[in-house]
Parts: structure tokens; sequence; C-alpha cells
């Protein structure tokens, strides 16, 4: 345990340099920091997004609906630069106000309709095609825990855990031992539920799991923060077993692909604008992208 010792002071003032990697793009404000028009391109949904575990479970969404034979499904997929500041552009803001990624602009009635907030938007696109979400009764409410339990959950893996383990400027035993084992419990939880269940809510795939996948899925897969054998991952072997049966869904494989700008090349699409954007990914495309990004 460290031998420094913080002492708050009377009133908290924000220095611009602290907070590790992503310092850059946390502030005490909300609201634009400048002026920028936003792409509209030809579909139904216009999403403006990067592939974090948040924007994930609205691509792997879509995806999930367009296989599924909704062509009022489609969408365009504009990339959003976190590092540059995008989120804080005049017309990102006006959106989503509170300068997050995901943000969805519904084109499909008289009047375009903003949704932001990656839970909000799973609901949406659920109630919107009558898919993933059961319409009534106890099925509906527990598919509805989970989604919820998922929002409420993630900060601890993401904000605490991952920020500390992986992106803080100094490594604190403390606040690392703290998230550990809220991240552990929370896996115990999902292991628990999934020893009796095939998926999270039940023998259905569901926004539940499309919701969780991206964050605690792709946790034990080895994906996030390179945690995996800290965390002890294999030992979640219900967990282990539902995360790689999503993973294998081709959806899911594309979802995760859209907006994504690191990794293996063969892994980044970093604008979806048709389903044959998958098909028709080069390296020179992929180049010309991150000219353009």
């Amino acid at each position: 345990m460290s031998d420094t010792t913080y002492t708050p002071p009377a009133v908290w003032t924000w220095e611009k340099g602290n907070g590790g990697q992503f310092a850059s793009i946390n502030r005490p404000i909300s609201g634009p920091t400048h002026d920028k028009e936003l792409p509209i391109g030809k579909h139904p949904f216009q999403l403006y997004s990067l592939a974090t575990p948040n924007g994930v479970k609205v691509t792997v969404m879509l995806e999930e609906l367009l296989a599924k034979g909704h062509s009022g499904a489609e969408y365009d997929a504009w990339l959003i630069n976190i590092g540059e500041g995008d989120q804080f552009g005049s017309d990102f803001v006006s959106i989503n106000p509170n300068s997050k990624i995901p943000a969805l602009h519904d084109l499909t009635g008289e009047t375009p309709l903003r949704v932001f907030e990656s839970g909000s938007m799973l609901v949406h696109l659920a109630e919107k095609f009558g898919e993933f979400l059961p319409a009534s009764g106890p099925a509906r409410t527990e598919v509805m825990n989970w989604l919820f339990w998922q929002m409420g959950s993630a900060p601890y893996l993401g904000g605490g855990f991952g920020h500390f383990y992986a992106y803080a400027p100094e490594k604190w035993q403390y606040p690392i031992d703290r998230f550990a084992m809220e991240t552990k419990r929370q896996l115990d939880v999902l292991n628990r539920q999934l020893a009796n269940n095939r998926f999270i809510a039940g023998e259905d795939y569901s926004i539940a799991d499309i919701a969780i996948w991206p964050w605690y899925g792709q946790l034990v897969l080895g994906r996030l923060y390179s945690a995996a054998e800290f965390l002890d991952v294999a030992s979640y072997e219900h967990v282990m077993r539902w995360a790689k049966e999503i993973d294998a869904r081709p959806a899911v494989s594309r979802g995760r692909m859209v907006n994504r700008t690191f990794g293996e090349p063969h892994t980044q699409l970093h604008e979806r604008h048709d389903a044959s954007d998958f098909e028709t990914r080069t390296q020179d495309k992929l180049e010309t992208l991150e000219n353009n990004s």
C-alpha cells in the first residue's frame, strides 16, 4: 500500500493535465467547445460512434436486426474521434448533451428523433422492430433487469478498474484492489446467472446479452485492458461459454468491427454506409479513412 496520503483541498479545482491517457477528453463542464456539423447519409439511422464497448452495443444491435431481415434498420455509422474532441462539436452535443458516444439520429419519422445513452438505443430499436425484447410480462422484466444491471455495473469495470489498472498515470494499489474486487464480484454474478441459463435473461438471446457482452464478454475473451490473467477470467466457466457463443455470431463479428480504429487492420471498418463495406474493405480504403478521420 502506498505511503502517500492525499488531503483534499477545501474547494476542488480542475488541473487540465491530470487524468492520464484520457485527460484531454475529460472536463468538469458540459456543452460544445466548437461548431461542427455532422454528416448525414442515406439510411434511416445515422449513428455517430466509436467501437468502445458502449459503441459496439449499438452496431451489434443494428447488425442483428439486419440479419433478421429488417431492412429498415439500415444505417450509416460515422466515426467520432473522441481523442480529437469530436464529441464536443455542436451537432454532436445537440444529439447527446452528455458528449459521450454513441449518439443516434432516427430519421424514420416526420421529425428527426435523437436517441442517446446506449441502453436507451437498445430499447428504442428493440421496440421499433419487435426483436430481442419480449413485449410484456415476466420475460420482459427480466431482460430489463439485466439491461439496467449492465448500465449500473459497467462504470465500475471501465471507469473504475480499467482506468486505474490500464490508464492512470500512476499505479495505486488501493483503487486497483477496490475495483478488481468489484469486477470479480460482477463476473461471479454473471457466472451464477449463466450456470442455469443459456443467455443472460433466460433461453433467448436479448438486448441484455447485446448490452453485457461488449464489456464482460470481451473482458473474459482477453480484449479489454490486458487483464484476463490478472482477473483469472478462466475461472468463470459459464461466462466464458456464453462469451464464446455470442462471439461466434456473424452479426456480432460485424458489429464489433464498425467504427473500430485499433487492432489488426482486418478487424477495422472505420465507417459503415452499406453492408457491402464489410466485403470491400481493403488496406487502401482503411488508409483513406484514416486520412479523413
